[in-house]
């Protein structure tokens, strides 16, 4: 087996691989090469080799692997599912945010490096949405807020949530020394697709996130490699640098 190499790219960028198959995902990842060192495989690749995918980039490449299942079941059964998954030596696993959940996941991940992320609000959904699901009254910064400190107090090493939340997230007590992952993240001119709360780059790591996830403005770009460049470049840049809150 080839030893995987050391990562020396910016892991603040996390590539979500919203490709077909495990072949398609091989093939971004070699377009990216040394330049990407952490990626994302989430639901929709599972039954197209998303796991042997994720064993073969963190072990033949060194790579570092988010698997985003946004599990959510009773707490025994989280709790077994976690510890199947953590065998495979993953770094990021997200489930819902609800406070059972998040302890359960917690319980499988015992002994293991796997992160528990839990999930408040996702990122395509809006007030609208919410009132569909008949989630409770509020604007959503509050309830992202709210779910999110409910997380972090039920064990969460860290949650996913909007850019635009990131802020009012990184400024809780209950934040410190957790981390906040953020989709919903568009390069200016970039496409909004299916998301309704977006941010730069630059401006959810100035707003208090630790890691970005982006995915088809880089893989659907004529060049997957300069589109990644360039968000590295933005990440780097004073724009990102992080604002008092």
């Amino acid at each position: 087996m080839t030893k995987p190499h050391e990562r020396t790219a910016d892991d603040r960028l996390i590539v979500a691989m919203d490709v077909p198959n495990a072949l398609a995902g091989l093939e971004l990842a070699g377009q990216l090469g040394d330049s990407v060192s952490f990626y994302k495989i989430g639901l929709g690749m599972l039954t197209g080799g998303g796991l042997a995918l994720a064993n073969e980039l963190k072990a033949e490449h060194g790579k570092r692997i988010f698997l985003d299942m946004k599990l959510f079941d009773i707490g025994a059964t989280i709790e077994a599912a976690v510890r199947g998954l953590a065998q495979f030596d993953l770094d990021f696993l997200t489930v819902h945010g609800d406070p059972h959940v998040v302890r359960a996941a917690k319980a499988g991940a015992a002994d293991s490096e796997l992160k528990i992320l839990a999930v408040t609000i996702l990122t395509s959904l809006d007030r609208d949405d919410l009132d569909a699901s008949v989630i409770k009254d509020g604007a959503i910064p509050d309830l992202v807020t709210e779910r999110a400190g409910r997380a972090f107090d039920a064990g969460a090493d860290g949650v996913i949530a909007s850019p635009n939340e990131a802020a009012l997230i990184r400024a809780l007590p209950e934040a410190n020394d957790r981390l906040i992952v953020t989709p919903g993240v568009r390069p200016v001119g970039s496409d909004l697709g299916d998301q309704k709360r977006v941010a730069t780059p630059a401006e959810a790591i100035a707003n208090g996130a630790d890691h970005v996830v982006v995915g088809r403005p880089i893989w659907a770009a004529p060049s997957p490699s300069d589109a990644a460049e360039a968000i590295l470049a933005e990440l780097a840049s004073p724009q990102a640098a992080l604002r008092n809150h």
